[in-house]
C-alpha cells in the first residue's frame, strides 16, 4: 500500500496524481466530508467486487458516485430545474443526493427497482482534487470493515488498510459525522437523514 500524506487544506497535486494512477487500476482509501471512504472507478468491476469483499456486503449493496461538480452529476442523473436550484444551494458539502440515474450509469450501480443513484459533490479539498485529476466520478462507500459497527477511526487506518488497498490518501482525521441525505426524486425533496450538511429551506 502506498501511503500519501497530503496537506489537509492544500493537498500536493503531485501526490494526488500518483494516487489517481493507482485509482485507475485498484481501490484506494481517501478522505471525504464525513468519513474516510473506499474508492474505485465505475468501469473497474474487479475493484468494485474487492470493496464488497472488504466490507463483506453482497451485490445488493448500493454505492455512491462522487462527482467533482453539479455539471458532472448532470451527466449521470436526471436533474430538473427545481432540483438544480436546490443542488446549487447544497453542493459541495456533506450531502448525499438521491437522483434518478441516466443510461450512463452502469446497471450494477443503481437501485434495481427505483433506478436511482446516490451522488455526492465533496467540499473536502483532497477529495475534490482527486475527482479533478481522475476526470470522472469515483465510486465511493464509507470505509468500514465487516466486524465494525462504526466507520473505521483515523488512528486505526494505517494498520487496517495494509495489504487491502493500493493507496491511502492521508489528509488527517475526517469529521466522523454522516452526510445529510436528500431524496430529489420526490417533490418536494425529502430529508432521509440529517447529518453534517445543513438543510437550507
Amino acid at each position: 500500500m502506498q501511503h500519501f500524506v497530503v496537506h489537509p487544506e492544500n493537498p500536493q497535486r503531485r501526490l494526488i496524481k500518483k494516487a489517481v494512477e493507482l485509482l485507475q487500476k485498484d481501490v484506494i482509501a481517501y478522505p471525504t466530508d464525513s468519513y474516510y471512504a473506499f474508492g474505485c472507478l465505475q468501469r473497474n468491476t474487479e475493484a468494485i467486487d474487492k470493496i464488497r469483499r472488504l466490507r463483506q456486503v453482497d451485490a445488493s449493496h448500493l454505492f455512491t458516485l462522487s462527482c467533482r461538480d453539479i455539471r458532472q452529476v448532470g451527466d449521470y442523473a436526471v436533474i430538473n430545474n427545481a432540483a438544480f436550484r436546490l443542488l446549487r444551494q447544497h453542493a459541495p458539502g456533506a450531502y448525499t443526493f438521491i437522483l434518478t440515474a441516466t443510461k450512463k450509469v452502469p446497471k450494477h450501480l443503481h437501485h434495481p427497482r427505483r433506478k436511482t443513484v446516490a451522488f455526492r459533490v465533496p467540499k473536502h479539498s483532497t477529495a475534490a482534487m482527486l475527482l479533478e485529476e481522475a476526470g470522472e466520478p469515483i465510486i465511493t462507500t464509507t470505509l468500514k470493515f465487516a466486524n465494525e459497527k462504526e466507520p473505521t477511526a483515523y488512528e486505526y487506518l494505517s494498520e487496517k488498510l495494509k495489504g487491502k488497498v493500493a493507496a491511502w490518501v492521508d489528509a488527517g482525521p475526517c469529521p466522523m459525522v454522516p452526510t445529510t441525505i436528500l431524496d430529489f426524486t420526490e417533490t418536494p425533496p425529502r430529508l432521509l437523514r440529517q447529518g453534517g450538511g445543513h438543510v437550507q429551506q
